[in-house]
């Protein structure tokens, strides 16, 4: 998987109660100890350790949490843009000596618990981590990645299939054209048609003249098929060893037990390598640069308003912990909010639609960067949008910021560092990745998680009134290393790039004897083979249905009243945090009124609250909370989809001594905000446009998936139009129309006409934090909300039924698509929904993994139940094919049917949905999830229910929902292509809509 890592905040986790104390740090003879280093702030214990014969490094954080963690990283730099670190990555894990399957990956996927595996390929470092809460399971796959990364068989076939290979277009007719394929080529391919990703690519190559940065890591599509195999082969052994290797881990299992199977499984093979790769440091500008390039859009009503234009300054080095949180201060004030002066000057001006998605620091390269801009401005205005950031940044350092939003911007820092992370990847996992950056560049990463030091210092500096404008002018106007970067649309420059990939590949075709042909078609065949070979999986180590915990992990909370209204209260460590919720029943909305509700979700913290315009109010959000937003939740019941049921939600976070003051903030934004703020709203939904937009390349399965969905259950069609491929149709529409005052006018007051509703609504209230702690919130929140109000005749919301088949092909910006069919099946309490839950996962291992993914090249396909939609859907992410693809899934159905199912294989499909109902998340996340659950009536029971009945699902069940579900006259369609798949899908019946 290809990252670019951005700003990362560190998150902290509590000591966890129920077990003992750690155990002082132990040294595997093989290792040398290095330092040790508690950090109470964290509750955990920082060790740091050298292997004698290699010098690898060994960072073990040693934590009372039971879900053990492990990376092991590599310094990888390349010097072109062929993407051999990122093909490299999928390469090295198809096979290893120990283990000489062809998708070991793959299949550790699914023979273990695991609560998160990967492989990650960024800028400057290649890591491999996994997490499990299950020890055997921990070893097993510790086994298997030690053996992958240190051992790789490295199969010329499996380069040909993971990077780049060309074929006959007909595989056996060397007459047919020639045609690229391989799954990073067309992952890269997707991931370039984000203009997002072209224009930090673009910037880089700017911004880094000289060293690795300049260069795609991930591969540019034109230059991915300039890789050799040999090429591939020497940057694995050079890079790929212990002497440039990090080992990092996180959990309750002692280093020295840990190091012990590092030693045995791999460092003792190896000898001290000489070679010490590492990034060099920049040269530097003497004076500011100028450049722009271009990047394609078809089909695009406007091309006047569609250029990006930033500007970037390369700055100090990440490893300098004091100025990186210096410089992260700096860019929290210019930019954090709408009332921050460079946002607020980027947000208001005519210039552009929408601040540059860029903006902020960016930590995650050797040095820094500072990036801002706008998209959505005009050719003809690019020296203005300099000119605007200049001065804005000229005015703050010649008249600087009141101390009050240095203070919040400080807050801000205190907040992010003191949160309890774990929600999307493993918490010990964030944390590694956080410390990662500093070892990778030889720093010191216990630095980078012990920041309570750096932060005092940096409370001291601000008290220095001239703080901010001295740093100001160090870092930005006073430093020459200064890019402009305009990336102007093209209308023709996709069509350019084909014809120049067709025009390459021709030559290379004619340039072709009868002995290359014949290879060519030798290769194609034996790829073929090797995809369809049954390997001995028996080898690799794995757990069973006897490894599953008994029982559903489960928060549980309160269940009490606060002067009448119902409220929740949950105990978890949130190390000083407190969140708080409240909910409202959402009242009956019109058509009209439904379709705004993104809007008002939107609006409802981005404006005023009483006599506060909108900047003040983002001044005191600030201040107070670590963020305040605002959603909506509407799902079907769980014995019956077609029967709604719907909340908006207000949440907000804050560090506990401030939860009175969250209190307050929360009251008036849900009871006093502002809808008379009209050019604010007309900023927020042309920021939201923008952001929808680019969302497209990232998340084209999942809004396929909903697309084909859509015509299954209300909430299913809500989806779609409110967040799927019509709402962001919809948003442009909207956009557009808002550039009448009469529409915007109008648009406001339909805004708070949903207000009034929402405020007649009974509502209840969630709070989450330290048990010690829960009184307190409590007698506050009470304080604030002396009783609930009488609201007679209040009107549910509720939906008329769905039912319909879809269609579509929607047309938009991209290289590769994204398809989708799905069948309507059962809601989540119905027996069928668990063996249909399996089924997703058995279709994917068993058939659909190797038939879209190994052989036709997409970055990824499956399938999957989904219960709230009471839909069965198939998917395709990147990729190349579609009609083959649409094909494929029906394929699998026949596989299902005709095949001899094994019981590993159901077992496998067992395993892969308890770990993700089983996977842990954050303390607060957790009891938030329970809290959202059992809003729905999604109690502890029904979930254990559900549980139970997936570890019961028989081969048989499989078979037999398949048949009764999935049959063909009741399928949806819907993918995401691009303009020159228009005849194709017309072709096979699709109505098109255009993005």
């Amino acid at each position: 998987m290809l990252i670019n890592w951005r700003v990362i905040t560190l998150p902290t986790r509590p000591h966890n109660a129920n077990r003992g104390p750690m155990t002082q740090a132990v040294t595997h003879p093989a290792f040398e100890f290095i330092r040790t280093h508690t950090l109470d702030s964290l509750k955990l214990r920082v060790e740091e350790y050298r292997h004698k014969a290699t010098g690898a490094q060994h960072i073990h954080l040693a934590a009372d949490n039971n879900e053990n963690v492990f990376l092991v990283a590599l310094r990888t730099v390349p010097h072109d843009s062929t993407g051999v670190a990122h093909i490299l990555e999928h390469t090295a894990l198809c096979g290893s000596q120990k283990y000489p399957v062809r998708d070991p990956f793959f299949m550790m996927v699914r023979r273990s618990l695991n609560t998160f595996m990967n492989a990650f390929t960024s800028s400057d470092w290649t890591a491999y981590p996994f997490a499990s809460q299950n020890r055997n399971d921990f070893y097993n796959l510790l086994d298997v990645y030690l053996d992958a990364v240190f051992f790789s068989r490295l199969d010329e076939l499996d380069f040909a299939q993971e990077g780049h290979r060309v074929e006959f277009a007909e595989a056996e007719n060397p007459q047919s054209d020639l045609v690229y394929k391989g799954v990073v080529f067309n992952e890269m391919k997707g991931a370039m048609s984000s203009v997002g990703s072209q224009l930090w690519h673009t910037l880089c190559k700017y911004l880094y003249p000289s060293t690795t940065y300049h260069y795609n890591s991930g591969g540019e599509p034109e230059h991915i098929p300039d890789l050799t195999y040999a090429q591939l082969k020497e940057f694995y052994r050079t890079h790929y060893h212990p002497s440039n290797a990090i080992f990092m881990t996180y959990g309750d299992i002692p280093a020295a037990e840990l190091q012990a199977r590092f030693e045995d499984q791999a460092l003792r093979h190896f000898e001290s390598l000489d070679e010490v790769i590492s990034v060099p440091d920049e040269k530097r500008y003497y004076a500011p640069i100028a450049v722009e390039e271009a990047y394609p859009l078809e089909d695009s009503e406007d091309l006047g308003n569609k250029t990006h234009v930033v500007l970037a300054w390369l700055l100090g080095k990440t490893t300098n912990l004091d100025e990186a949180l210096e410089a992260q201060l700096l860019s929290n004030i210019l930019l954090d909010n709408s009332a921050s002066p460079l946002q607020q000057a980027l947000e208001t001006s005519d210039l552009g639609q929408a601040p540059s998605p860029l903006c902020g620091l960016d930590d995650s390269s050797r040095e820094m960067a500072f990036v801002c801009g706008l998209e959505g401005t005009r050719l003809e205005d690019v020296a203005k949008v300099e000119a605007l950031i200049v001065e804005t940044l000229e005015k703050v350092a010649q008249d600087g910021v009141a101390q009050e939003q240095i203070e919040a911007s400080l807050h801000q820092l205190e907040l992010s560092q003191r949160e309890v992370g774990g929600d999307g990847y493993p918490y010990g996992l964030q944390l590694i990745l956080h410390a990662l950056t500093a070892a990778t560049h030889r720093g010191d990463p216990v630095a980078q998680l012990d920041l309570d030091r750096a932060l005092s210092e940096l409370r001291r500096k601000i008290a220095d009134p001239q703080f901010i404008q001295k740093a100001l002018r160090t870092w930005l106007l006073d430093n020459p290393h200064r890019v402009r970067l305009t990336l102007r649309p093209d209308p023709h420059m996709s069509a350019r790039a084909q014809a120049a990939e067709a025009a390459r590949l021709a030559a290379l075709k004619s340039s072709l004897s009868e002995e290359q042909q014949q290879a060519i078609i030798e290769r194609t065949q034996a790829l073929q083979a090797r995809q369809l070979q049954v390997d001995d999986e028996s080898i690799l180590p794995k757990v069973g249905i006897e490894d599953i915990p008994p029982h559903l992990h489960y928060t549980p909370g309160s269940q009490e009243q606060l002067n009448g209204y119902p409220l929740r209260r949950y105990s978890a460590g949130t190390n000083g945090l407190v969140y708080q919720q409240i909910t409202a029943k959402m009242p009956a909305l019109s058509q009209q009124q439904l379709q705004l509700l993104p809007y008002y979700c939107i609006c409802l913290t981005e404006l005023g609250v009483g006599d506060k315009d909108y900047l003040a109010t983002q001044r005191w959000q600030a201040e107070v909370v670590g963020s305040i937003s605002a959603f909506s939740s509407i799902r079907g019941a769980g014995n019956d989809v077609q029967r709604v049921d719907a909340y908006i939600t207000l949440s907000a976070k804050a560090l506990a001594r401030n939860n009175g003051a969250m209190n307050d903030l929360m009251q008036a934004s849900l009871q006093q905000v502002r809808f008379d703020e009209l050019e604010r709203i007309r900023e927020l939904i042309a920021q939201n446009r923008a952001r929808r937009e680019q969302s497209v390349t990232g998340h084209g399965h999942s809004l396929a998936m909903t697309a084909a969905c859509a015509g299954m259950s209300p909430a299913a069609k809500v989806a779609h139009e409110l967040g799927g491929l019509a709402g962001i149709a919809a948003v442009k529409a909207l956009d557009n129309r808002l550039a009448d005052d009469a529409e915007l006018a109008n648009f406001a007051q339909q805004l708070a006409a949903i207000h009034q509703l929402v405020l007649t609504a009974p509502r209840q209230f969630l709070i989450v934090g330290e048990q010690e702690q829960l009184d307190s919130y409590r007698d506050q929140l009470a304080a604030r909300w002396p009783g609930e109000p009488v609201t007679p005749g209040f009107a549910a919301f509720s939906l008329a039924p769905v039912s319909a088949r879809v269609r579509e092909a929607w047309i938009t910006n991209t290289q590769v698509n994204f398809c989708a069919k799905a069948y309507p099946t059962v809601p989540l309490d119905h027996p069928d929904a668990a063996p249909l839950t399996v089924l997703g996962g058995f279709l994917r291992n068993g058939f659909l993994h190797r038939a879209i993914r190994e052989q036709g090249g997409a970055y990824g396909g499956g399938a999957s139940q989904d219960s709230n939609s009471a839909s069965f859907r198939f998917y395709s992410y990147r990729d190349p094919r579609l009609e083959e693809t649409l094909n494929d899934f029906d394929a699998a159905l026949e596989w299902l049917a005709t095949s001899e199912l094994q019981p590993q294989s159901l077992e496998e499909a067992i395993l892969g949905v308890i770990g993700s109902i089983d996977k842990p998340g954050s303390p607060a996340g957790e009891a938030k999830s329970t809290y959202q659950a059992e809003l729905f009536g999604r109690t502890r029971e029904l979930r254990e229910q559900f549980r139970n009945r997936i570890v019961a699902v028989t081969l048989a069940d499989l078979k037999r929902v398949a048949a009764t579900y999935l049959q063909p006259e009741k399928a949806s369609l819907a993918v995401v292509t691009h303009a020159g798949n228009r005849e194709l899908v017309q072709g096979l019946g699709l109505e098109i809509k255009t993005l």
